[in-house]
């Protein structure tokens, strides 16, 4: 374990005393994660730089960043922040590389010292198109209210999904779109819609009270980066229930986990009215995980559930173990579908392999039992298609 320096008498940071040497090397290695096609810059003081490249944990170089130079790198990242850090101990901000690639950054101390991470966001937002959200999805952005949640692990590419479909609001229709961020993440520009973006720490004090005040600011769409407390769930669906579009994220699996979290994030005595609400409000709960493809990149398996009369009447009961095979069932009217289904539908296009596909299923054994049904269908085709080509040639001779 490296001696820690004492910071307190180093917080304040005068532009003046920075070579920016540290600033060039970072730049460097971010350069050289895009260049990868990765998503993460991992830096530690005591070891090497490393980068998340396909969803793996790959070193970037043999250099170790040492102690010192950690100390220094996150002066000349945070300058006047660095303060925030020493007090703190870890700080969020945003980082430009250049006019194409900005990146969400979090920095903290460790015991060998300063360790930092650097996210990825391009400047280029994905259209829905690209990132082949399927068609059920795209429905979600001619809503006029309600609650929209997109739940997932840390990295899935929830901010991505959310970000595809306000700009899709953007660039179609005439909306007042407020976002409340922790930090700004993607940056829209005015197209048909009008965009708002807040900060928290810079342009607000939290979510809660910021959510308070966009009820006052005249908005259609409220985009809430993370619903992290009771207060801010309650706001947010209060929002909804008065005729605006709430759409937020959570880190959950799937959407029977998120309603059990949301209720259960209540008192007791306030659950069955949470309960009531949130049947009332909730349009949709897109789920996803990143999954390996064939060629070793990654793509998104999203379960998707969909408001209906039978998804409300189950969560106004308290039937919550029944949502899953409601989603399964609701796959040709509603356009949802399980994770399951979602790995399925992946296999069928030739994106992932078998393993992957079992390696992610909620139930290996009944979708082990669809893959085989799907090959041992393919190979009937097949096998029809090779005897009636023999059938022409034999017809010719």
């Amino acid at each position: 374990m490296v001696q820690q320096r004492d910071l307190q008498q180093e917080k304040e940071v005068s532009v003046d005393q920075l070579d920016f040497k540290m600033l060039e090397k970072l730049k460097f290695y971010l350069s050289g994660l895009i260049k990868h096609g990765g998503s993460d810059l991992h830096l530690k003081s005591g070891s090497t730089f490393r980068g998340r490249i396909n969803g793996e944990m790959m070193p970037l170089s043999n250099e170790i960043l040492s102690h010192d130079d950690g100390i220094q790198l996150a002066k000349e990242v945070l300058r006047s922040r660095f303060a925030e850090l020493v007090e703190q101990k870890s700080v969020d901000f945003n980082f430009k590389l250049n006019d194409d690639y900005r990146f969400r950054g979090n920095m903290f101390f460790q015991t060998e010292g300063v360790s930092a991470v650097f996210r990825v966001i391009p400047v280029e937002i994905p259209s829905m198109q690209t990132l082949k959200l399927p068609e059920s999805i795209h429905k979600l952005t001619s809503l006029k209210r309600g609650l929209v949640l997109v739940t997932g692990p840390t990295g899935s590419g929830k901010s991505t999904t959310l970000a595809s479909i306000i700009n899709e609001v953007n660039k179609t229709q005439r909306r007042h779109i407020i976002t409340i961020e922790d930090p700004v993440e993607f940056v829209y520009k005015d197209q048909m819609s009008l965009v708002n973006q807040r900060a928290i720490g810079q342009d607000a004090l939290d979510f809660s009270t910021a959510l308070r005040a966009a009820l006052r600011e005249d908005p259609d769409i409220i985009l809430v980066g993370e619903m992290r407390d009771m207060e801010t769930i309650e706001t947010a669906m209060h929002a909804a229930e008065t005729g605006h579009l709430v759409l937020s994220t959570l880190h959950t699996v799937d959407a029977k986990d998120t309603i059990n979290r949301i209720i259960g994030m209540f008192p007791g005595n306030e659950q069955n009215k949470i309960r009531m609400s949130l049947a009332a409000v909730l349009q949709g709960v897109l789920s996803q995980r990143l999954v390996k493809t064939r060629d070793g990149k990654r793509a998104a398996a999203i379960e998707i559930l969909l408001r209906n009369a039978r998804i409300e009447s189950l969560i106004s009961d308290g039937r919550d173990g029944e949502i899953t095979d409601a989603i399964a069932e609701g796959k040709d009217i509603y356009g949802m579908q399980t994770f399951d289904q979602a790995l399925l539908d992946l296999y069928q296009r030739g994106i992932i392999d078998e393993n992957e596909a079992l390696l992610n299923a909620t139930n290996r054994g009944d979708l082990k039992m669809q893959l085989d049904n799907f090959d041992s269908a393919n190979v009937g085709r097949e096998t029809i298609e090779d005897a009636m080509i023999d059938l022409k040639i034999e017809e010719k001779v």
